[in-house]
C-alpha cells in the first residue's frame, strides 16, 4: 500500500508542471473509482486536476480534466464542495468554447443537485461570462445546459431536440438581455445550414421564435430586426428538403412587420432596383445583404411553383398574413393567386381561396376585368368546398365596374342552375353580394324585372332558379343604403312565399321573424327613411369574413329529420322541410366529393408504381379494378337524389348494381396475398351495396339481398376472429341490423329508416398495401379465326374450338372454367383441369380444344369464350342448379372473346343425310 501511495504521488507531482498525458489520465481514473484508494492520494489527485484546470487552455485536456472531477465528485462524496469550489472558480465559465463552458456547468449543476446547499451558489453564477441559458434559477439551470450543449451534438435527433428546446425558451419570455436573445437567435442560424433535413426544418422554426423575439425587445430597431428575420427565412424557401421549405413558409406567416419593398421582392425573381439601393439590414453589411436579398428574391412565387402541394398551400397560407402589410404587395399576390386557382390539388386551390377571403375581410382585394373570368371559375368546380369557398369571397367584394357586376351575377346564377344542391349557400352569396353592390342591382333592375314577371296565368314560376336567384337579390337594396324607389313593392311580395327557402340562406344576419318584418314592410312601402334604413342596417350587420362554413362532417340525419308515416301499408320517408331534400342532395354531394378526394389520392400514389415492373403488376391491376368499383357506386349514389334536381339518369340502377357486385367478386377473387385489412376493407364495399339495394325499394330484392348480407357478416366475423382487426362502426351497426331484420320474420317487415341511418355512417377509408399482391390472370387466344377464317362445324353436331390459355398464379387447387355463350344467351362450361398441364416459372401455357356441343341449325353462327374462376366465398344458392358446371359465382380473368363459326355446303349436306337423327341435341352442360 505504501508502495502504491508512493507511486502514484511521484506520478502527480511529475505532472504538476506539465500537461497530464492520456496514460496519466486514464491512470487517475482508475485510482478515483477504486475503492481502495487512499484519501491522500485522492487528496493529491484532486491538488492536479484542480492546477491542470488553471494552467492549460488546451480544449481536449480541460474536457479530459472536468469529466474527471466530475468522477471524483460523484464517488467522492466528501470532495464535492472541493471541486464544487474549484470549478466555480476558475474562468472556464466564460471560456470561448460553448462546449467547456457548458461541460463546467454541468459539474457544477450535477453537484447542485447532490448537495442542496450549493443551489444558492449556482444561482450567484455571473451571467456575462456564459451563454444565456445559464439565467435560469436552480436545477432547470442543467436542462438548458444540456440544450447548448447538444446543439453541436453528433447525432441530429439530439441537435434537433437542442433547437426545439430554444423555442420552447423562447416562448417562456424569461430571458430578457437583448445580447442573449441574440445570442440564441445567432446559436439557431448557424444550423439553418446542417447536413440533415430534420435539424434545419427545427433550426427555422428556432430562428423565427427568436427572431421575433430580439424584434419585439427593442421598438426603435424592429423594422431592421423583421427585415433581417424574413429575408433569412426566405432564404430557405429553396431548400433541398420539402420539410424545411414548408416550414419557412409557416414562419414568413408570423413576422408581423416588413418592409415593403421586401416585400415586393419575394414576388419577383428579379432584383429590384429598390433593393439594391438597401445598403444595410440590421448587422448585415451592404454585400452580405445583397447576397441574402437574391436568395430571398422570388421565395413566394417559387413557393407558389413547388412541385410539391404541401409547400405550396404553405406558400399560400403566408400571403394570407403578408397582403395585410402592403396594399402594392396584395395587388401583385392577387395576380399570383389567380394562377393558383387552376392548380390541379383541391387542397391548395382550397387554400388560395382561403387568402383570398382574408384580402377581402381586410380590403385588400381589388378585383380587375383580367381576373373576373378566373376568379369566378371555381363556382362551377365539381368540389362542394371549393364552390363554397368562392361564395364566401363573393359575400364580402365590393366591385366598382357594372361589367364585373352583371358578370359575377351571371356566374353565381349558373351556379345554381347547375348545382341545385347549392340552393342555400348561393342565395346567401347573392343576397350578400346584392347588398354590398346595392347600386349595380337598381342599375340593373329592369332587366332583373323582365326575368321574374309572372307567367301568362299570372304565376311565378319558383321552380325556375334563375328566378328565384334574381328575386333574392332584389330584396337586398334596401340594406345597401341605397333608394330602392324603382323596386316594386311586388318584387318583396314574391319573396314573402319563398320565406322558408330565403330565412335559410341569410340565417347568419336575421332569423324568419326578422326577414317576414322586413319584407312585409318593403313591400308596403316604395321607400323607407334615412332613420329606418339605419335602423334595419343596425339590426342586420353586415357580415365581416366570419362566415359559416360548409363542413362535410354534417351527414344526413343532422340535416334531414325525417317523420313516418303508413302510406298504402309501406313505410314511407316524409320530409318536414320543402328545403330538406336540398339539404340531403348536398350531404350525398359532399360525401361523394369526399370519396373524390380519396380517389385523387389514389392516383397520385399510382406515380410511386414502376408499369414495366413484374411486382406491381398486382397493386395496379387491383387499384384499376379498385378506382372502377368507387366509380360505379358514384353512378349508383346518383340514384338516391331527389329526382327534381336530377338533369339525367345514368343507366338503370338494376345495371349498375349487377357491374358492382361483378367488380366486388373480382376485388376479392382475383387477387391473393391480401391482407386482412384489405379483404375487410373490400367485404365492406359488398355491404355498403347490400344496404343500399334494401334502402331503395324499387329493385328490393328481399330474400337474396339479406342471406348476402348475413352470409358477407359471417365472413366478415370469421375475418376479424382470425387476425388482429377492428371493423368500423358502419360493420358494427350493419351486424346489429341484421339481427334485427330476421326478429322481424326473415325481413317480411322491415324500417327503411335503419338503412339511412346506416348510409350516414358509411365512411369511404383509404386502403393501405402492406405487401405484394399476386394477381391471377389469364391469355386466351383463338388463333388464326375471324370473320374471314371461321370455324367450320356440321349443324347440330359438336364442334371443336381450338384454344391457346396462358394462366398466371393459379394454383392446381383453383376451379377454373371456359365459359362459352351463344347470341341467344344459352351458356356451357367446360372445366379445366390444372393437374393435366405443366407449370413453369409462375404460369402454365398450352393448346386447348374446346368441344362446343350444341350448335344450331344455322348457316352461321358467334360465339364468346371466357375464362373464369370459382368463388368459394359465394353461396351456392345464389347461383341456378345446374347439373354440370359451377357451383359458386366465377371472377372473371380474361375479357370475352368473340370467334366466328360457319357452316359449308359439304357440312349442310352432312346434316342433311343424319335425317331426323337427334345426336346432341341435349346439351350435358
Amino acid at each position: 500500500m505504501e508502495d502504491h501511495d508512493q507511486s502514484s504521488g511521484l506520478l502527480l507531482t511529475n505532472h504538476i508542471q506539465q500537461p497530464l498525458s492520456s496514460q496519466s489520465l486514464s491512470r487517475i481514473r482508475a485510482l478515483i473509482l477504486s475503492p481502495s484508494t487512499p484519501h491522500s492520494t485522492i487528496t493529491s489527485i484532486f491538488q492536479t486536476l484542480a492546477r491542470s484546470l488553471e494552467l492549460y487552455r488546451d480544449s481536449v485536456i480541460l474536457h479530459q480534466t472536468l469529466k474527471l472531477l466530475s468522477d471524483l465528485s460523484s464517488h467522492r462524496p466528501q470532495f464535492s464542495r472541493l471541486v464544487f469550489d474549484s470549478v466555480r472558480s476558475c474562468s472556464l465559465l466564460s471560456s470561448a468554447s460553448a462546449h467547456i463552458a457548458s461541460q463546467a456547468l454541468d459539474v457544477i449543476v450535477s453537484i447542485a443537485e447532490r448537495d442542496p446547499a450549493s443551489v444558492p451558489a449556482v444561482n450567484e453564477l455571473d451571467d456575462d461570462g456564459f451563454f444565456p441559458f445559464a439565467v435560469l434559477p436552480s436545477i432547470p439551470v442543467r436542462t438548458t445546459m444540456a440544450s447548448e450543449e447538444r446543439r453541436e451534438d453528433p447525432y441530429p435527433c439530439v441537435r434537433r431536440a437542442a433547437l426545439d428546446g430554444l423555442v420552447r425558451l423562447s416562448e417562456s419570455n424569461v430571458i430578457e438581455d437583448e445580447d442573449m436573445v441574440r445570442g440564441c437567435y445567432n446559436r439557431a442560424v448557424d444550423l439553418l445550414r446542417d447536413m440533415e433535413d430534420s435539424v434545419r426544418s427545427a433550426a427555422v422554426r428556432a430562428v423565427c421564435a427568436w427572431g421575433l423575439v430580439l424584434a419585439a425587445s427593442n421598438p426603435e430597431t424592429k423594422l431592421q430586426c423583421s427585415d433581417e428575420l424574413f429575408v433569412k427565412v426566405c432564404s430557405m424557401a429553396r431548400d433541398m428538403s420539402v420539410e424545411v421549405r414548408v416550414e419557412a413558409f409557416n414562419a414568413l406567416r408570423k413576422i408581423e412587420v416588413v418592409s415593403e419593398d421586401i416585400l415586393l421582392q419575394t414576388l419577383s425573381k428579379k432584383l429590384l432596383g429598390i433593393v439594391k439601393e438597401k445598403r444595410s439590414l440590421g448587422q448585415c453589411c451592404g454585400e452580405q445583404f445583397e447576397v441574402l436579398a437574391s436568395s430571398a428574391a422570388g421565395a413566394l412565387m417559387h413557393g407558389l411553383e413547388d412541385e410539391f402541394f404541401e409547400v405550396r398551400k404553405s406558400a399560400c397560407h403566408s400571403l394570407s398574413t403578408l397582403i395585410v402589410l402592403s396594399a402594392d404587395f396584395a395587388r401583385e399576390a392577387l395576380n399570383l393567386l389567380m394562377d393558383v386557382l387552376n392548380d390541379g390539388s383541391v387542397i391548395v386551390r382550397l387554400q388560395a381561396l382561403e387568402t383570398m377571403h382574408c384580402m377581402a375581410s381586410c380590403g385588400r382585394l381589388k378585383l380587375q376585368e383580367k381576373h373576373v373570368h378566373t376568379f369566378l371559375g371555381p363556382l362551377v368546380d365539381k368540389t362542394l368546398s371549393i364552390r363554397c369557398a368562392t361564395k364566401r369571397i363573393l359575400k364580402l367584394v365590393k366591385l366598382s365596374v357594372l361589367k364585373l357586376f352583371t358578370l359575377t351575377v351571371d356566374a353565381l346564377l349558373d351556379n345554381l342552375a347547375r348545382y341545385p344542391e347549392d340552393e342555400v349557400d348561393t342565395f346567401s352569396a347573392l343576397f350578400h353580394f346584392g347588398r354590398n353592390n346595392g347600386k349595380f342591382v337598381v342599375s340593373i333592375i329592369e332587366d332583373i324585372l323582365q326575368q321574374i314577371e309572372p307567367m301568362s296565368d299570372g304565376k311565378l314560376d319558383f321552380d325556375n332558379v334563375r328566378v328565384a336567384g334574381l328575386l333574392v337579390l332584389a330584396i337586398s337594396v334596401p340594406l345597401s343604403g341605397e333608394n330602392f324607389s324603382k323596386i316594386p313593392h311586388v318584387v318583396f311580395s314574391y319573396a314573402l312565399t319563398m320565406l322558408g327557402r330565403i330565412t335559410n340562406s341569410v340565417s347568419d344576419v336575421m332569423d324568419q321573424t326578422g326577414l317576414l318584418a322586413y319584407l312585409s314592410q318593403c313591400s308596403n312601402s316604395t321607400s323607407l327613411s334615412a332613420i329606418e334604413l339605419k335602423e334595419w342596417g343596425q339590426r342586420f350587420p353586415m357580415v365581416k369574413g366570419n362566415v359559416q362554413v360548409y363542413s362535410n362532417e354534417n351527414t344526413i340525419g343532422s340535416l334531414a329529420k325525417p317523420s313516418q308515416q303508413e302510406i298504402d301499408g309501406t313505410s314511407e320517408i316524409q320530409f318536414l322541410d320543402m328545403d330538406e331534400p336540398q339539404k340531403l342532395t348536398s350531404v350525398l354531394n359532399s360525401k361523394l366529393e369526399a370519396h373524390d378526394e380519396i380517389i385523387r389520392s389514389c392516383k397520385e400514389e399510382l406515380a410511386l408504381f414502376d408499369s414495366n415492373s413484374c411486382e406491381s403488376a398486382g397493386a395496379l391491376s387491383f387499384t384499376l379494378l379498385y378506382l372502377r368499383s368507387i366509380e360505379l357506386f358514384a353512378k349508383v349514389w346518383g340514384h338516391f337524389l331527389p329526382p327534381k334536381f336530377l338533369t339525367c339518369r345514368i343507366g338503370t340502377l338494376n345495371l349498375l348494381f349487377g357491374k358492382l357486385e361483378r367488380k366486388l367478386i373480382e376485388l376479392r377473387g382475383r387477387f391473393i396475398c391480401l391482407s386482412k385489412e384489405e379483404e375487410l376493407h373490400v367485404l365492406e364495399l359488398v355491404l355498403l351495396t347490400c344496404i343500399l339495394k334494401l334502402y331503395k325499394v324499387e329493385i328490393f330484392c328481399k330474400h337474396n339481398t339479406l342471406e348476402k348480407l348475413s352470409t358477407t357478416l359471417s365472413q366478415v366475423e370469421n375475418l376479424v376472429k382470425e387476425g388482429c382487426i377492428q371493423p368500423s362502426n358502419f360493420v358494427i351497426e350493419v351486424g346489429k341490423l341484421s339481427a334485427e331484420i330476421h326478429t322481424f320474420g326473415n325481413g317480411e317487415s322491415y324500417d327503411r329508416s335503419l338503412f339511412r341511418r346506416l348510409l350516414e355512417m358509411f365512411c369511404l377509408k383509404e386502403i393501405m398495401f402492406v405487401g405484394r399482391l399476386k394477381y391471377l390472370n389469364t391469355e386466351l387466344i383463338i388463333p388464326n379465326n375471324g370473320p374471314e377464317n371461321p370455324i367450320i362445324y356440321v349443324p347440330g353436331l359438336p364442334v371443336g374450338i381450338a384454344c391457346q390459355i396462358t394462366i398466371h398464379n393459379i394454383s392446381v387447387e383453383s376451379r377454373l372454367w371456359l365459359k362459352m355463350t351463344m347470341d341467344d344467351g344459352s351458356t356451357q362450361f367446360i372445366f379445366l383441369d390444372l393437374n393435366n398441364f405443366e407449370e413453369c416459372n409462375g404460369y402454365r401455357r398450352f393448346s386447348f380444344l374446346a368441344p362446343f356441343y350444341k350448335t344450331p341449325k344455322a348457316m352461321s353462327f358467334s360465339i364468346r369464350l371466357c375464362i373464369g374462376i370459382e368463388c368459394p366465398f359465394e353461396d351456392l344458392h345464389f347461383v341456378k342448379h345446374r347439373r354440370v358446371g359451377p357451383k359458386h359465382k366465377l371472377a372473371y380473368l380474361c375479357k370475352e372473346i368473340e370467334t366466328a363459326a360457319s357452316c359449308s355446303f359439304e357440312s349442310v349436306e352432312k346434316s342433311r343425310l343424319l335425317g331426323s337423327v337427334k345426336l346432341y341435341d341435349e346439351n350435358p352442360y
